[in-house]
Formats: C-alpha cells, sequence, structure tokens
C-alpha cells in the first residue's frame, strides 16, 4: 500500500521531453469514489515569488504513466505550451 506522505516525496518527470516538473504540492481527491483525480504541483512563480501567485500544474491520474520508487512518471505532451513558455 502506498501513502500520500509517500507520494509526496518522489520528483515528477516528463517522459515527452524528460523535463523535472517539480514535487507534488497538493492531491485531488474524488470523495464518491475515494480515488486520487490530479497530482497537483506548484508551477513556476512570477519574478521569483514577488507581485504574483504562482501557478499550479494539475496533472490527471490517467496521465501517470508509471509510481517508481523514487519518481513519478507523466505523460503530458502540450507541457512545453502550456507551462514552460509562461516563464
Amino acid at each position: 500500500m502506498l501513502k500520500v506522505s509517500d507520494l509526496r516525496m518522489r520528483e515528477i518527470v516528463n517522459v515527452v521531453d524528460g523535463r523535472r516538473l517539480g514535487l507534488i504540492k497538493d492531491i485531488d481527491i474524488d470523495l464518491d469514489d475515494g480515488r486520487i483525480s490530479a497530482l497537483i504541483l506548484a508551477g513556476s512563480s512570477r519574478l521569483l515569488g514577488f507581485f504574483g501567485r504562482e501557478e499550479e500544474i494539475v496533472i490527471p491520474w490517467e496521465k501517470i504513466v508509471k509510481i517508481g520508487v523514487d519518481v513519478i512518471l507523466v505523460e503530458i505532451p502540450d507541457y512545453v505550451e502550456r507551462f514552460a513558455g509562461r516563464r
């Protein structure tokens, strides 16, 4: 059995481009089904955290390819266009 605290310690890596996306900030749980529906990562903040909120990256559970010992592999093909271009 895997604990939520164990998930939060693993780094998220996009298998499409090998980019490290960071650590899990929060987890979205579907209370009706009792399942995790998405992982939420902290995105890049504007001006090093000054003058703005950091954007969150939401990764649907269906996009998880593999949960390993040290990393969680996800497949997000449009990550570069959606998030990396905003920095």
